[in-house]
């Protein structure tokens, strides 16, 4: 989950379609300039942790591997060198 500037957990949906409202109110041109620097701002914001649950997915993602039998398998990551695969039924 993803937090707003008011800290209340967002859902990384929710904060897709917050982003989507804040371009159509800005390219709207109903926003003075003040208003459209602050939602600016808030979208950075919400860039910046929607960005954080993507590279997470996707270190998870890389994480995991399938053998020659087809079994799901999660690979170490590089910090954790030296433990074993964990195979996944």
């Amino acid at each position: 989950m993803t937090k707003t500037a008011k800290d209340k957990p967002v859902k990384f949906e929710e904060a897709i379609a917050q982003l989507e409202g804040i371009i159509e109110h800005i390219e709207s041109g109903q926003a003075g300039l003040e208003e459209s620097l602050t939602e600016y701002e808030k979208g950075m914001r919400l860039i910046a942790q929607c960005r954080g649950v993507l590279d997470a997915a996707e270190k998870k993602i890389a994480e995991l591997a399938v053998d020659a039998r087809g079994n799901l398998k999660v690979a170490p990551a590089a910090a954790d060198e030296g433990e074993t695969e964990e195979e996944i039924p």
